[in-house]
């Protein structure tokens, strides 16, 4: 009996971690063969159907989430057309609620696994796999006979996860994709009423034994990115201190993302962290709202003032990328709450932050609440929010474009000293939200080359910020442009007007520099020197007139890198 196992990701550089799973509880069974075919939303159907009826599958079973759901439902209604007899089997979060609708407007789904999958879906490929093929003895599956739809009874969570196959030592992971997911426990100690793992009590852990196992495969084959997708990776301090040393330890090449919760991080964690290389580690931090009411609501459980203290420090003391997350639209937060929280989050300047508009997803008690408060939301995947009590549908938009604004103006890192100079004078939160009604006033796309992104944002800073401080950010968009931009041919945007480029660039010794700063050889170098109001490139800032030097290094294959040194000037 062969099993085609499949996905559709979001993005080419994700690889799934639940098919491996599937494929190693099923290794032990005589007479079964399973293949893994994972494929992106984005790549025509066409041929990825192709490639699923190439297979030639007696089973197909489907991982189905929020963003892929409705192509894989049309996906499955073309397999069950081409190969009427292929057992076609769904599972995955989106998936395993409100069953009985999915298979009753879907008749081409032959069964749904819901919930933890390993056990349940090594059960039904054994009975398949017998003779007379019945499905009335097992647990948590629902199946079609004939014209009835059966719900079998839930199969209890696995008490002891070591009994789990893992994936990465029976080789059914793709390691080589940039980003590989991993996880050292499942469930949460939150019942946040947004979440899906609210559903589930507590927390099971694997053994240290067993993660230390699967962390050495995973270093050891130099994955470039691992993301753990435990909700809480850091509920128990002790443990994930072990955890944090053993990478330490053994780890060369790859870089680790952890979901954390900030307040429960201990003095003994930071003390450890300081010790992280800078980039190796990557903290998600779920801050949602800075709404005491508002996360009550929802059954969130944080003490905000110990949160935003440990990401204060996190950011002075460790080189641990910090990246926060707001959720707008949930209960009591208006547009001036979001804004509020939003602000929040811009003081302890985060390396990223994002910003989602709630999503209602099935089976969540968010639900029961939109129903009592009387939200609009979407009824097709991924359920967002279209109105609530407390925000229009129009105010959801505009929380939509500061979002977009974030990533091209924050999240890039490009706009840090403009950024830094224009909170001098303006709250970031009432700046962004200002820029967004601009942006969509003159109807502006996101899709802007590097600098057309400048461009823009002088022309909105110019007429509205006070003349004094616009001179003041115009003077740090210079520098953040040269940061970002090597100026050939001396051409500049239009906001250089004025500027005083020294020249000091054509008389530089290059190789002086190349030696100085340590170049790899093969490297091209440039250089460009001009005079600033502030001296960037210290902490903090000098004062005076000031001359940097840029420096703009390329190599195959690595992009442009730019370094800069403080030629003369600063206080």
């Amino acid at each position: 009996m062969k099993i085609l196992l499949a996905t559709l990701h979001a993005k080419y550089v994700h690889a799934s971690l639940a098919l491996p799973y599937l494929s190693a509880a099923c290794k032990d069974l005589d007479g079964i063969g399973t293949v893994i075919r994972e494929f992106t939303i984005n790549e025509p159907a066409d041929r990825v159907l192709r490639s699923i009826v190439a297979e030639e599958a007696d089973m197909v079973a489907f991982s189905c989430y929020i963003w892929n759901i409705e192509q894989t439902l049309r996906l499955a209604s073309d397999l069950k057309k081409v190969r009427p007899q292929t057992f076609i089997v769904l599972g995955g979060p989106e998936a395993g609620f409100g069953v009985f609708e999915l298979m009753e407007r879907h008749p081409a789904i032959d069964c749904v696994v819901r919930g933890e999958g390993e056990e349940a879906f090594k059960e039904l490929v054994a009975a398949l796999a017998q003779a007379e093929g019945r499905l009335d003895g097992l647990q948590g599956i629902t199946y079609r006979d004939n014209d009835e739809i059966i719900a079998l009874p839930p199969q209890a969570l696995i008490s002891d996860l070591d009994t789990t196959s893992s994936p990465f030592s029976a080789g059914m992971a793709d390691l080589t994709k940039p980003l590989v997911y991993y996880e050292t426990s499942r469930g949460c100690p939150f019942s946040c009423a947004f979440c899906m793992s609210s559903l589930e009590q507590g927390v099971r852990s694997f053994s240290m034994a067993r993660i230390e196992d699967d962390l050495k495969i995973l270093m050891s084959q130099k994955v470039q990115t691992v993301k753990l997708v435990d909700r809480t990776f850091n509920y128990d301090a002790p443990r994930a201190n072990r955890i944090w040393e053993f990478i330490l330890r053994q780890n060369g090449e790859s870089r680790f993302h952890f979901e954390i919760a900030a307040d429960l991080l201990t003095e003994e964690n930071i003390r450890l962290l300081r010790e992280v290389p800078a980039g190796m580690f990557r903290f998600e931090i779920g801050v949602q709202s800075e709404g005491e009411a508002t996360l009550a609501k929802v059954g969130r459980k944080s003490d905000l003032a110990r949160l935003f203290a440990n990401v204060a420090r996190l950011k002075e003391e460790t080189g641990v990328t910090l990246h926060l997350d707001l959720v707008a639209g949930l209960p009591h937060e208006d547009f001036d709450g979001f804004l509020g929280s939003l602000q929040r989050v811009l003081e302890v300047n985060p390396h990223h932050i994002q910003v989602e508009p709630l999503k209602v997803l099935k089976g969540s008690p968010m639900r029961r609440i939109a129903a009592d408060e009387g939200y609009a939301f979407s009824d097709a995947p991924p359920y967002k929010i279209l109105q609530t009590p407390w925000l229009s549908f129009m105010e959801i938009g505009k929380i939509d474009t500061i979002a977009r604004l974030l990533d091209l103006y924050y999240n890039s890192g490009r706009f840090a000293a403009t950024l830094t100079t224009l909170a001098e004078a303006i709250p970031l939160s009432r700046f962004f939200a200002m820029l967004g009604r601009y942006w969509e006033e003159e109807e502006i796309t996101s899709h802007l080359s590097q600098t057309r992104l400048f461009e823009v944002l002088w022309t909105f800073v110019e007429c509205s910020v006070h003349e004094n401080e616009a001179e003041k950010v115009r003077d740090a968009l210079r520098y953040d442009y040269c940061r970002a931009e090597y100026p050939a041919g001396g051409r500049f945007p239009g906001f250089f007007e004025g500027y005083r480029g020294t020249g000091r660039h054509e008389k530089m010794d290059v190789s002086a520099v190349v030696q100085q700063l340590g170049i790899e050889v093969g490297s091209r170098v440039r250089t460009f020197a001009g005079r600033f109001s502030r001296d960037y490139n210290r902490t903090p800032w000098g004062k005076g007139d000031v001359e940097l030097l840029f420096v703009y290094i390329s190599h195959p294959g690595r992009g442009l890198q730019v370094q800069v040194i403080t030629i003369t000037g600063g206080n």
